[in-house]
């Protein structure tokens, strides 16, 4: 099996797909002026101990995370220095959560002392490679190649590290309805309590004798492609699926197909059976922000901005624009300094940011800088 790892770069954020035989498998986004803290060691202290809920609120480097007892919280009172590891990112409206076991070999550091970040936990580009060391990198920026010299890998450097038929598959992601081939769908709708999951045949089941088994050899076509759209949305937590057409009592022997396809997930997702309206329940773990927290919100649109800026750049630096965006993209963007230099540095000048409180929010435009 060949597998590959590709890195698109464009200001302030990296896009990494993971293919094996040429099929996207995985997919991240590295914002490194932002990243999502997953394996950060921090010098914090604690807060308060709340006992109801087994654990404790610390203060870390910019956030307030959670530690359970069962991972070191246990006997500790308010004010004590700790040191913690991140091992669940803020996601969901929850800050992070936290583990006093920071690793077998511990970095060597004073306890004493004020909140501070010790160390970055390894970024996806880190993480794919660790996990795939016989993979092979391309990516399209330079810098980003010199950044992962210390890596085990082949570095490749091409024009384009996504080619159109990547990029395609990838801006799909950001899409809740999902069609598959034969006319199928599966709309996703993510809650604050869950993700909810539906499969509808889309017309593709005909009346007829057998329409059960229709239906059936359907939900057994679409089971694969549920699987892999989970792990590429990183959709966690709670995550209960419809599947299509059939009855209640017949979806037990759908329960094998599941289990198959979730197995290839690294996070180990778990099929936890059928409730009693026929809904397939999966507990997957969360680690990482899902994408569409990911793809959302001020920051995102932001550099989603600062994409098509660059794009428009092309090897011109003249061309150079302004941005104008509604108040929260622009103070989003003035505080991840790492996209600002980036484009900067590709432009050979700073980006002129004019925000405007009668732009909705998420909205924005490129205009002249002499406008």
């Amino acid at each position: 099996m060949t597998t590959e790892i590709r890195a698109s770069a464009s200001p302030g954020e990296v896009r990494v797909a993971l293919l094996h035989d040429g099929t996207l498998t995985d997919y991240a986004i590295w914002r490194p002026g932002a990243p999502d803290g997953v394996g950060d060691i921090h010098r914090g202290h604690v807060l308060k101990s709340v006992h109801a809920m087994a654990g404790a609120f610390v203060a870390i480097d910019g956030a307030e995370g959670f530690l359970p007892d069962s991972e070191g919280a246990k006997g500790l009172t308010e004010g004590t220095p700790v040191i913690v590891r991140v091992t669940r990112a803020a996601q969901g409206g929850k800050g992070p959560r936290l583990s006093a076991r920071i690793g077998a070999e511990p970095p060597d550091i004073d306890v004493s002392g004020g909140v501070a970040l010790l160390r970055r936990g390894p970024d996806p580009i880190t993480r794919f490679v660790t996990a795939w060391p016989d993979a092979t990198l391309t990516t399209d920026s330079q810098v980003l190649a010199a950044r992962l010299r210390g890596l085990s890998v082949r570095i490749d450097v091409v024009a384009d590290a996504f080619d159109d038929a990547l990029a395609t598959e990838v801006d799909a992601l950001s899409e809740m309805m999902v069609e598959l081939p034969g006319g199928a769908r599966i709309a996703i709708y993510p809650t604050p309590a869950l993700v909810a999951i539906d499969v509808d045949s889309g017309g593709t089941v005909a009346g007829g004798r057998d329409r059960l088994g229709h239906h059936r050899a359907l939900n057994q076509a679409v089971i694969p492609a549920l699987a892999r759209q989970i792990r590429l949305r990183n959709l966690s937590g709670a995550i209960v699926v419809d599947l299509a057409g059939m009855p209640v009592r017949r979806r037990a022997a759908l329960a094998p197909a599941l289990t198959a396809a979730l197995a290839e997930d690294p996070l180990r997702p778990r099929f936890l059976g059928f409730t009693g309206l026929g809904l397939a329940e999966i507990l997957r773990s969360r680690v990482h922000p899902p994408l569409h927290e990911v793809l959302s919100g001020p920051h995102a649109t932001g550099l989603a901005a600062l994409r098509a800026i660059a794009a428009n750049l092309g090897t011109d630096p003249r061309r150079m624009p302004a941005l104008r965006a509604a108040p929260s993209i622009v103070t989003a963007l003035r505080r991840d300094k790492v996209a600002l230099d980036d484009l900067a540095t590709r432009a050979g000048q700073a980006l002129v940011l004019r925000a405007d409180p009668d732009m909705r929010e998420g909205n924005w435009r490129m205009e002249s800088r002499d406008g």
